[in-house]
């Protein structure tokens, strides 16, 4: 029998319009994925501007096949920023890994495979030190990896003797540049580690515990979470990826010059912070970095086309590193107030 109330009727359903249950929700869509429709407007203009040059496939290839190391640099930055860390070196780390593959290989005949593994190691003992130092020690963040990015610099000038090593094979670069369907095999290992990375912080309880300590590291010490060992992880999960990225950096390319390295780091950060527009709003993400990567890469691809080059990339970058920074500071306050 039906339920009554005290005065013996039975009650109603709630007056809620069938509408308003199904109606979508512009506001949280927009502030999702703005970030993709200024990416396409933007593809627009430089289509309207000129359609005879960036109309063309090898624009879009140039786009989405020379971004890997970028991607994997990206990442390797997010995963500290996430806990609410810093490493500056890890620009530094990846320059060292891909300067030790050839050095290995081609000047001391170690194998390819060995030669990987001990770049990808010396980047993981990095980000192991630069956690030791600031969890266990207390030094800043800051001057940590500032002092061993420039450390990590030096060594790489030294293993190559200040020169571009090169001479790796050239099935070597197959690990890089293998194309399927039309784009190198490199661009699907960023998609495959974004994906996992997104897992991982979302549906695990090691990515919840990360996000809590980046939030309140003393609430989250209270509530019982491993603190210490997640900050410690979380430097030597970046410089790994920082190291990976400089095995696929140096297959791509054959050859790096370590002075180089630290032109990659301003991007990486821009597309991190810029990242945070994306996906989910405020928040460091896997998924709204790799869409700020590409982003970016447009727009100044776009400008190259136009005919500005040289200044225009530091031009491009720092002015996106400082209007995604705005960004995220208003959309954390934004959310903080909901």
């Amino acid at each position: 029998m039906p339920q009554t109330d005290v005065r013996g009727r039975e009650p109603r359903a709630e007056s809620v319009p069938a509408l308003s249950r199904e109606a979508f929700d512009w506001r949280r869509f927009t502030s999702r994925y703005a970030i993709v429709g200024f990416w396409a407007l933007m593809c627009a203009l430089y289509a309207a501007l000129m359609p005879g040059k960036f109309l063309q496939a090898s624009t879009f290839h140039s786009v989405f096949a020379s971004q890997q190391a970028l991607v994997f640099l990206a990442l390797a930055a997010m995963m500290t920023f996430v806990v609410g860390e810093l490493d500056l070196s890890i620009a530094s780390t990846m320059g060292l890994s891909a300067t030790l593959v050839p050095v290995l290989a081609v000047l001391h005949h170690w194998s390819l495979p060995l030669a990987c593994a001990a770049a990808v190691l010396c980047a993981s003992l990095s980000g192991l030190v630069n956690g030791l130092l600031i969890v266990k020690v207390g030094v800043q963040a800051l001057i940590v990896t500032l002092g061993s990015s420039t450390l990590l610099l030096g060594l790489a000038s030294l293993a190559s003797s200040q020169t571009t090593v090169s001479g790796l094979s050239v099935r070597f670069s197959d690990l890089a540049l293998y194309e399927i369907l039309g784009l190198p095999v490199s661009f699907y290992y960023g998609i495959a580690l974004a994906l996992a990375i997104g897992y991982v912080l979302t549906f695990t309880p090691l990515g919840r515990h990360m996000t809590f300590v980046g939030a309140n590291r003393e609430v989250a010490r209270l509530a019982g979470v491993p603190v210490d060992a997640i900050r410690i992880g979380s430097f030597v999960a970046g410089s790994t990826l920082a190291g990976l990225g400089g095995v696929v950096l140096v297959a791509s390319i054959g050859g790096f010059d370590p002075t180089s390295s630290g032109t990659y780091l301003l991007p990486a950060f821009a597309a991190v912070f810029l990242g945070t527009a994306a996906v989910r709003p405020g928040r460091f993400n896997p998924i709204g970095t790799l869409v700020a990567i590409y982003f970016l890469a447009t727009g100044i691809l776009g400008l190259q086309l136009l005919g500005y080059s040289g200044w225009i990339e530091n031009v491009f970058y720092g002015t996106a590193l400082v209007v995604a920074v705005s960004l995220a500071t208003i959309v954390r306050r934004r959310t903080a107030s909901n």
